[in-house]
């Protein structure tokens, strides 16, 4: 259940981006080569260093990389407060 980064960051793709976060999303998906699979800062990060001409600097990966982390903290927590609970629950994240 562990969702990429990639899969993450697309969710902010926008026709009209609005942010550098929507310019970073649809600049990856335009990206073939990005690494689609991958979870890792550091891996992701020598990637970007490397290949991402398209970012305006690296902070936008940074600040995108801590939504992520926060993204998945916030959904781990409910999984536990629901397992503990002893009730099956489905959520369903965008």
């Amino acid at each position: 259940m562990n969702q990429s980064f990639y899969h993450f960051l697309i969710k902010y793709r926008d026709p009209k981006p609005k942010d550098s976060l929507s310019e970073f999303a649809n600049y990856a998906y335009e990206d073939h080569s990005f690494p689609k699979g991958l979870s890792d800062y550091h891996e992701l990060s020598t990637y970007l260093e490397l290949n991402g001409h398209y970012l305006q600097s690296m902070k936008v990966f940074d600040d995108a990389w801590e939504l992520y982390v926060n993204e998945k903290k916030i959904k781990k927590a409910f999984l536990i407060i629901f397992s503990k609970c002893g009730k099956k629950a489905f959520f369903y994240f965008n």
